[in-house]
């Protein structure tokens, strides 16, 4: 990364510090007019959103074990401005659903996998480090860009159903803080990606390929209730959804793959979380 592309890194996380507080819970006005209506609409889209965005906590330990060497920047980032925003996200959906007689949701705060312990083994070598950085970057980008397509068409319901209260100051000042994580994110991996050889790209490509999955989907159960958010927020077109949330790592990963509108693992991925949603509704 250039120094003039590190700099407009750091102006970024400033930014969005200066700028974008943890949205304050005095705000929020959690007023639901027909909580059964939303209940029936939207419940499993909230407990999904809110147990994501609660999940921070593990993410952070995740970082914490996969990258030995990270750059300030990125601590700064994850420690200090994105942990503190996803946390207050969280508490307000999970709030939200209290409120309309469900159970709070069950976050995993604290379970760090024996593959990303690896990872984080194998990262004191700093070309594999690299390695690893572009794929926390492009999974920020892909779980980001969700999460904005998500609050977009979460927000749009809520006025429909006359939920305005909720629409006003849970859902918008909650969408409004994802475009500035995703740009985080692009910023880093556009610059990371130049500096990569032709065998990081490589592998990049190869564990991307691999280890790809709809954010927050860990195992089947988890993989089921997403093409149930997907269902739920009219988004069961993988094709669309999946170019909107990969544009960019196409491009990054996949630009000599001319015609590819989507790596075809997102759409696998995307497919099968509908598929085991459509099953669990038939009673398989």
């Amino acid at each position: 990364m250039t120094v003039t592309a590190q700099r407009r890194l750091i102006e970024h996380v400033d930014r969005i510090e200066a700028e974008q507080p943890p949205v304050p819970l005095d705000s929020v006005d959690f007023t639901v007019l027909r909580p059964i209506v939303v209940r029936e609409r939207f419940g499993g889209v909230l407990d999904y959103l809110a147990r994501v965005e609660l999940e921070v906590d593990r993410n952070v330990l995740e970082l914490n074990a996969m990258l030995p060497n990270p750059p300030d920047i990125d601590v700064r980032f994850y420690r200090e401005v994105w942990h503190a925003q996803e946390i207050r996200h969280g508490l307000i959906l999970d709030t939200l659903q209290t409120i309309i007689c469900r159970p709070p949701t069950s976050p995993d705060t604290t379970t760090v996998s024996a593959k990303i312990r690896i990872l984080g083994a194998l990262s004191h070598l700093t070309p594999v480090q690299d390695i690893v950085r572009m794929l926390y970057y492009l999974t920020g980008m892909s779980t980001e860009r969700s999460a904005v397509l998500a609050y977009n068409k979460l927000h749009a319901g809520m006025v429909e159903l006359g939920e305005t209260a909720i629409a006003a100051t849970v859902v918008a000042p909650i969408r409004h803080q994802e475009p500035p994580h995703y740009a985080f994110y692009k910023l880093s991996a556009v610059g990371l990606a130049q500096r990569l050889s032709p065998w990081q790209a490589w592998l990049t490509r190869r564990l991307r390929a691999v280890s790809w999955g709809p954010v927050g989907a860990k195992d089947p159960e988890q993989k089921a209730d997403f093409g149930g958010v997907l269902t739920a927020l009219g988004m069961r077109n993988v094709t669309a959804f999946g170019e909107a949330i990969s544009r960019v790592e196409r491009d990054l990963l996949w630009e000599r793959h001319r015609g590819l509108h989507v790596p075809s693992y997102v759409v696998d991925a995307l497919c099968e979380a509908i598929a085991l949603h459509d099953a669990r509704g038939r009673g398989h």
